[in-house]
């Protein structure tokens, strides 16, 4: 595990001088298209810290986007790659099979939501687990249409460009898009009209009526939701609206798919989101989290639904990569033995409780109009005072300000107006305080 110190340490402008050249260098070498949050360029990272190129140490509340939620360098992580890299880095699986790729099928199968028999397939990407939900739903179903929801965020690929909701900057000048992908309402209880109480039966009432009236639920093969929408704006779906699209979709034939690639393994406080209104889904896709930063993902399911598509259906060169599957078992090892999912509500308790504190120092609650989330992925929505109207200038603002000071955040939502917190789920509550104090001055630059 790296031995960066864990402090946070502003000893140039941020980004610095070497961040600056580095910068250039990208502006003529990559495309435009690769956007960053910050343009300052890592050396090292650890803990809850990320070391630049100029020796700034900033607190890192973002994990890579929920990926480093063991650390970024996490000591059985760091050790069982590095063995599986002198052994070999790649076979391919579906030349030559390897144990890790076994190994890691049968952890997601113990991990996951359930207790029927389970069996999963490799990938590399968020979005590819997706896509190949989709594609092991109607193998098994022999249906084509999709369910999707609004706010939702499901990849960059084509299929998955269909699925995610917003325009900007995931779709915009990308189509045309996949056929057969239907988008119906989700229990947003912050902007439920009828008030966040009403928005669980409304909700799941309207989805399934626009499915049963507009699709035909005999012809939906998958349902595709995450249970906290992640770019959306850290939206939790209000009370009763999974449980009851998770029904109908048993009732009616149709794979119900937690997308838990943002919100999986720990970062809600359970291994899985889904797990808070007792789903059992029918398919799980992970990523993000699973290998602590090394490109993995899975999609993982009910046996006689994984065994649909044929031999030779499902696979990909890199998929499964030995070397990452590695990363995979020492970050479910690091998961275990500090109880991250102790750590991800202990992260909660604090963050909720700060943020709280701060909304009660502004006059009527100020910009901030709504605290939400679970775990370690919480987040505030920003609005103009006395309003709900999405102010996306004062969280853009926010995060301009707390990068100043060595804190890095991130921002999300669909009107791009949420500020969300993702820190590695080690990190030291002192670090975790102190970010939370840096945001709090930010507030007084608005």
């Amino acid at each position: 595990m790296s031995d960066i110190p864990q402090e946070r340490r502003v000893l140039t402008a941020i980004p610095g001088p070497k961040s600056v050249e580095l910068q250039a260098r990208r502006t003529a070498a990559i495309a435009a298209g690769v956007g960053s949050t910050l343009p300052v360029f890592a050396a090292r990272a650890g803990g809850g810290i990320i070391e630049d190129v100029d020796g700034n140490r900033l607190i890192d509340f973002g994990s890579g986007i929920a990926v480093t939620s063991v650390g970024a360098s996490a000591e059985a992580v760091v050790r069982r790659a590095s063995a599986q890299l002198a052994d070999f880095t790649h076979t391919c699986f579906m030349v030559t099979p390897y144990e890790g790729y076994v190994e890691v099928c049968e952890r997601l199968a113990e991990l996951t939501p359930g207790d029927h028999a389970k069996k999963s397939a490799l990938f590399n990407s968020g979005a590819e687990a997706v896509e190949n939900a989709v594609k092991i739903a109607r193998a098994y179903t022999k249906r084509t249409a999709v369910v999707v929801f609004d706010h939702g965020y499901h990849g960059r690929t084509n299929l998955t460009m269909a699925l995610t909701a917003k325009n900007m900057p995931y779709k915009q000048g990308f189509g045309p898009f996949a056929p057969e992908v239907y988008r119906v309402p989700v229990a947003y209880g912050y902007r439920w009209p009828t008030g966040a109480e009403n928005a669980g039966a409304e909700a799941s009432a309207q989805a399934i009526d626009e499915i049963t009236k507009q699709i035909g639920a005999q012809n939906v093969a998958a349902i595709i939701i995450e249970p906290v929408l992640g770019e959306g704006g850290f939206i939790e779906p209000a009370k009763g609206f999974l449980p009851e699209i998770a029904r109908f979709a048993k009732d009616n034939g149709i794979v119900f798919v937690a997308d838990e690639i943002q919100s999986g393994f720990c970062r809600t406080g359970q291994w899985f989101a889904c797990e808070d209104e007792g789903i059992v889904p029918d398919l799980i896709t992970t990523a993000k989290g699973i290998a602590g930063g090394l490109p993995l993902s899975a999609v993982t399911g009910r046996a006689e639904i994984m065994d649909a598509a044929h031999s030779g259906g499902l696979g990909g060169t890199y998929g499964g990569n030995p070397v990452a599957c590695a990363g995979a078992l020492g970050a479910i090892e690091t998961m275990i033995e500090l109880d991250l999912n102790g750590k991800a509500r202990r992260i909660e308790e604090v963050m909720k409780g700060r943020l709280g504190e701060m909304r009660a120092k502004l006059p009527n609650g100020g910009v901030i109009g709504d605290i939400r989330g679970r775990g370690a992925m919480i987040a505030i929505e920003l609005v103009k005072s006395g309003t709900k109207e999405p102010d996306a200038a004062a969280t853009a603002a926010l995060a301009k300000a707390c990068h100043a000071e060595g804190l890095l955040v991130l921002t999300c939502g669909t009107y791009g107006n949420v500020l969300r917190f993702l820190p590695p789920l080690v990190i030291g509550e002192d670090l975790l305080d102190e970010g939370l104090d840096i945001l709090e001055q930010a507030f007084a630059t608005l």
